[in-house]
Parts: C-alpha cells; structure tokens; sequence
C-alpha cells in the first residue's frame, strides 16, 4: 500500500491520536497529520510518530483536507479520522476497489453489513435527508454522503477544486465528482465509537451550512 497517504484531520485529538497511529502501524503507506499550529498538545503526541505534519494555513475541517490533498505525492489518498471511528481493516477493499477505474470509493454506514457505534438518532436522521437530496436531486447513488471515510485516486481529488473550508466539504466532493462525469461507488463499512474527545460537528449549524451548499448547487448558485 505504499501508493496510498492516510490523510488525517487530527484537531484537539491528542487523545485518541496515538491509538489510531499505532493501529494503522502495519499498514505500508504514508501518514500525514494536519493541525493548527496552536494546537501543540497534538503536534507533541504527532511528533512521536513516522508522520508528515502540515500545518493549516486557516481554520476547518474542510480547509484541513484541502491543504492535505495538495501536499498528497502519492497515486491515491483516503481520508481517516483522527478519533479511532474508521476501522483500517477496510482500506484495503477500498483500495483494490479504486484500482478498478475508479475515481473515488465511499465507505458507507447503511448498506448491508454495515453499521455505527457513533450515530445519534440526530446525525442518523440528517444524513438520511441529506443522502436523499443528493440521490434525487443529483443522481448520486451513493448511500451515506456525509461519511467522509473516502478513498480516492489523488489527481481525480485535485480535479475537484474544493473550496469549503467547512463540513460542506462532505458533500461538495460528490456533488462536483459527479458533475464532472467522474466513477464512483459505496461499500459497506462499520463505524466504531471515538476513542476520546467530543465531535466537531454541530449537527443543526453545520447541517443548515450543507443545506445552504446543495440548495446553491442545484440552482447553480456556486
């Protein structure tokens, strides 16, 4: 696997940081860890490890992924998270998947033998309505939007032109993968519980904020 870069948002997850390095140790491939510069009680636990550290030049999950992505030499990348709910026993399906022509592979919650130990009844809700508007709307034919364990070929990522610096950024990718005729499928993962720290994500703030985008989206607004 050494033609894949793990790119992992890591903010405030000092705790959980060190566990999850230490769980994809055997996994051949490179590791690069994006933070804010304040944030040094992670840089400290991140500097034990065999990682490239990038330092974001603004704020937000989305700005973390985007500054990632352009600093990925490697053929494919996928997104981890820093807080030990994305199990690496999937990375390699994703990846031999994606080597099949494939422009991305979303790993995806509700499919058959998958599941979460970290959905709310709030997320699960809302990403339903969300997953919906994307199939109807957009034709995406995908089954879980907002999940960003997402394993792709790097330029297919940089073709993209993201610009969400926020949690829009979940569904900016399919939405402009899929206006640019780009191939894509989702398999079945399970989310496990975070091993520490609490989530980023608010679920009515962010949730209008990714409204907002589709709704702009669909009316070519953005």
């Amino acid at each position: 696997m050494k033609n894949l870069t793990l790119l992992i948002p890591a903010k405030y997850e000092s705790e959980s940081l060190p566990k999850v390095l230490e769980e994809i140790k055997g996994y051949d491939c490179e590791v690069i860890i994006v933070l804010e510069s304040s944030d040094t009680k992670t840089i400290n636990v991140a500097k034990n490890y065999d990682c490239k550290i990038l330092y974001q030049s603004k704020k937000g999950y989305g700005n973390a992924l985007i500054e990632g992505m352009n600093n990925v030499q490697t053929e494919y990348l996928c997104i981890f998270n820093a807080d030990g709910s994305f199990d690496p026993k999937y990375l390699k399906q994703m990846l031999v998947a994606c080597q099949n022509n494939l422009d991305f592979i979303f790993a995806s919650r509700y499919m058959n033998n998958a599941g979460s130990d970290d959905d709310t009844i709030v997320t699960k809700l809302g990403n339903f309505v969300f997953t919906k508007i994307g199939n109807i709307f957009f034709s995406l034919n995908i089954s879980d939007i907002l999940y960003t364990f997402l394993l792709g070929k790097t330029d297919s990522f940089k073709k993209l032109n993201l610009i969400s610096n926020d949690f829009c950024l979940c569904v900016e990718i399919p939405l402009k993968a899929k206006k640019a005729g780009m191939k894509f499928i989702d398999l079945a993962s399970y989310e496990r519980k975070r091993l520490a720290g609490e989530k980023k994500v608010n679920e009515f703030r962010d949730g209008l904020k990714i409204l907002s985008y589709m709704v702009k989206s669909f009316f070519k607004i953005i």
